[in-house]
């Protein structure tokens, strides 16, 4: 599986895509891949958890990062629409799109000016290659 994972990741190193991490709730890593020129920390497991509080699911600068994406997305939740899906943040640094495929969280890191579209629905191929994970964890 991680290497289906990493071959579909590594034909978006050129369009842009720094990591995908598919974490659980809890932010426990599953499945990672890592563009060479991207640094390690950058896959941070507070991020999906972040995304899994936001969605009221979940048991000093990346902490800011954070508090201000989960402010935003609870507002975004109060406006009736339901659950979140996914979540696209754009910063100085990076883009950062977020996929609840529940029980896990598909995170892709990307460059700021890359094709936020391609990326979206590169979560969604993501999405297929996770199914047996997801179907084992729901059993």
């Amino acid at each position: 599986m991680n290497e289906k994972f990493d071959e579909a990741c590594h034909q978006y190193f050129c369009n842009g895509l720094l990591a995908a991490v598919v974490t659980d709730r809890d932010g426990v890593v599953i499945l990672k891949s890592i563009a060479n020129e991207a640094i390690e920390s950058l896959i941070d497991p507070t991020i999906s958890t972040m995304f899994a509080v936001a969605n009221n699911q979940a048991s000093m600068k990346t902490l800011l990062l954070h508090l201000l994406n989960l402010l935003a997305n609870g507002l975004a939740s109060k406006l009736g629409l339901a659950q979140n899906k996914k979540i696209v943040s754009v910063y100085d640094q990076y883009q950062l799109i977020q996929s609840d495929k529940s029980p896990l969280i598909i995170t892709l890191i990307t460059e700021p000016s890359a094709n936020t579209g391609l990326f979206v629905r590169f979560s969604d191929e993501l999405s297929s290659l996770t199914e047996p994970f997801v179907e084992a964890l729901n059993e």
